[in-house]
């Protein structure tokens, strides 16, 4: 008998000006799970009201799999649905980790996850963060780290930096510039990716600062994944600022290219990055970036040591089908 499951994401998860480490992960985890047979009928929504409906239509002891920043727009549908159907909500972080969370969405978030039956994470940090504040029980929780497809080893010698993410205060942008205005000028370039529509304002503000550097930081925008996929092939290194992360989907594309990670000690990056080949700072610390970038740049022998480490730890990276497997097994249970 084939499975279903209905599957609520926000709208927009295959517009290619809308690239965001949540809307890859729902697109692998909908691919994957239709190459295994299921019916995933996909249903994006922009508001309260379109998850409400999405979950209302959902036949008596059907599973619905639902986005958690969906879930957190209508915690009422949630609850309403919540004996007569089988709820999963996909965790892709958590807002109550952010320190400016207006109070309203951290108890959206509490009643959301209360009415679900089991919860998906992307990382162990996420699933044990929703533990110790209550929101979410560790037994019904699984853990689905977002995974990575097969991808060629990086071959950038020089000191070729790229940031991956989207444009936004989380993700730490200003952190990475500010460290970068504290080094001397030299042969290095920073290529920083990503879309700049979710928090303009902000991104605006990188944008000053960017321009300040003479060409040497490109503010490119979002790519394709073809034109990613080599961006990621060219750099010799790949920094994560982030003040809040569940795991770091772009470390774990770097990690398959086996290119060498600094990345804010934070959330779930100690985990992607565990096996070698990283550095971790100290978060929203301009200095202490700058000071392990500026040991990078002027250190032939740390490069190389950090390429090989790295280049060891991609066998180790996950791939979308164990992140698939584990969703899987999630549905299959609730």
């Amino acid at each position: 008998m084939r499975r279903g499951v209905r599957f609520v994401v926000p709208a927009g998860i295959d517009d290619p000006d809308q690239v965001s480490g949540g809307n890859v992960y729902d697109r692998e985890v909908r691919d994957g799970l239709r190459r295994r047979g299921w019916a995933v009928d996909l249903v994006e929504t922009s508001d309260g009201a379109g998850a409400t409906a999405a979950l209302s239509s959902v036949p008596d002891g059907s599973i619905a799999l639902v986005d958690g920043l969906v879930a957190d727009w209508a915690p009422e549908a949630l609850e309403t649905e919540e004996h007569r159907i089988r709820i999963v909500v996909l965790a892709h972080m958590i807002a109550a980790a952010f320190p400016d969370a207006p109070p309203d969405v951290v108890e959206a978030e509490r009643r959301s996850l209360r009415a679900a039956r089991a919860v998906v994470t992307t990382s162990r940090w996420t699933a044990d963060e929703l533990a110790a504040r209550g929101l979410a029980d560790p037994e019904r929780t699984t853990v689905a780290v977002p995974g990575a497809h097969e991808a060629t080893l990086g071959a950038g010698q020089g000191r070729n930096l790229l940031c991956v993410g989207v444009i936004a205060p989380h993700k730490g942008q200003d952190i990475l510039l500010d460290a970068l205005a504290q080094l001397p000028s030299g042969d290095w370039s920073c290529s920083i990716v990503g879309s700049a529509d979710s928090f303009p304002r902000y991104a605006r503000r990188i944008a000053r600062k960017a321009a300040r550097f003479d060409g040497r930081v490109r503010m490119i925008g979002v790519l394709d994944p073809e034109t990613l996929a080599e961006e990621y092939r060219r750099s010799s290194l790949l920094v994560a600022p982030s003040r809040v992360e569940s795991a770091g989907m772009a470390i774990t594309d770097a990690r398959a290219h086996g290119i060498p990670v600094i990345a804010a000690e934070v959330g779930g990056i100690p985990d992607t990055v565990a096996g070698g080949g990283a550095i971790l700072v100290r978060p929203d610390d301009p200095g202490a970036l700058a000071r392990q970038l500026g040991a990078w740049m002027t250190s032939p022998a740390l490069r190389d040591r950090l390429r090989r480490e790295a280049a060891l730890a991609r066998r180790a990276t996950p791939r979308w089908e164990d992140t698939v497997t584990a969703i899987e097994q999630a549905l299959v249970r609730s």
